[in-house]
């Protein structure tokens, strides 16, 4: 569906509402420019765009299916910009968006899919900021990458927290197995790095390389943006192999705590045999033990069992078996 439209007149929104055709038109004047809002179009809305701004079918093509990855590429004297969003749940979940931007002389047009962020609140932001809509439809690629990028800033810090406390819980004396959820943490960093990796090139063209539909003065922005996303990529990096140490350290404890338990399973084990094998000898039944005969056998047999399990607990004891 077509969440919103307008038009942008030397930075300011209309203060009339056109109609859609209306603003097809307006924004080929100088110094005007529309940006129109789609969330999960249909075809004949992707065509009608298509048709009106002369976008390129491969653009439409990836605008209409998400799974893309981030990117930015040119099709003739348009940029086609791929962003993609993550959310973290309060149950550790990331829930991914994609944001596509079409950028072109005089227009502007996002296509919405899954979570992103609200861009009714991008334009606000905007829009008070008429200087900076003044420079056309690169600073509303601007607000919308600052957005995005933003967006990754309370995610990286929620994924801190949860990486800090996987890792103490790993180094606890507790015995959980916290495997299942380091897992789960990895998946989601590599999710998140996947977001934010192949977009440090892309913003990097913007901030240094010259073009037609990017105002200089912009150039500054996007790198401001580049040196945040930069920062967030080698944290997010550092997640990763902080994650594949932290495993590694829980599947070693695991197996320290199994030997541990086999070393005490066998320790009693040892010292259970004991009595096990004088009652099994005295079982026996035969007639001629002289052992039978005697007024302190019965003591004398536990007091042997008692002195030689003893014995056998304090050297397992000394080993650290028990």
């Amino acid at each position: 569906m077509i969440v919103d439209y307008a038009l942008y007149e030397q930075g300011r929104r209309s203060r009339v509402q056109p109609a859609l055709g209306d603003v097809f038109e307006a924004c080929r004047i100088e110094g005007s420019f529309a940006w129109v809002e789609l969330r999960d179009p249909t075809p004949e809305e992707l065509d009608r765009v298509r048709a009106e701004f002369h976008l390129h079918e491969l653009a439409i093509e990836d605008a209409a299916h998400a799974q893309q990855r981030p990117k930015l590429e040119l099709y003739g004297d348009s940029l086609f910009v791929v962003l993609r969003t993550v959310y973290l749940d309060d149950d550790e979940t990331l829930e991914p968006g994609e944001l596509h931007v079409f950028l072109g002389d005089g227009f502007v047009v996002t296509v919405e899919h899954g979570r992103t962020p609200v861009l009714a609140d991008v334009r606000r932001g905007l829009e008070a900021r008429p200087e900076l809509l003044r420079c056309g439809p690169a600073a509303a690629l601007y607000g919308l990458v600052d957005a995005v990028v933003d967006e990754y800033e309370p995610a990286i810090d929620r994924l801190d927290v949860a990486i800090d406390d996987v890792e103490a819980q790993v180094f606890s004396s507790e015995r959980d197995n916290s495997a299942q959820r380091i897992y789960r943490l990895k998946r989601d960093v590599l999710d998140l790095h996947r977001a934010i990796a192949p977009l440090v090139d892309p913003l990097a063209k913007l901030a240094s390389v010259e073009h037609p539909l990017v105002h200089e003065s912009l150039r500054t922005y996007f790198r401001d943006v580049h040196d945040h996303l930069v920062r967030m990529a080698h944290a997010v990096d550092g997640y990763r192999e902080l994650l594949t140490s932290v495993l590694t350290s829980n599947l070693t404890q695991a197996g320290f705590r199994q030997n541990e338990d086999v070393r005490k399973i066998s320790a009693w084990a040892a010292i259970i045999t004991v009595p096990t094998a004088i009652a099994g000898i005295y079982g026996m039944n035969f007639e001629h033990m002289p052992e039978l005969g005697w007024r302190i056998g019965y003591p004398l047999a536990l007091l042997l069992m008692a002195a030689i399990c003893f014995a056998l607990y304090r050297r397992f004891k000394r080993a650290g078996w028990l």
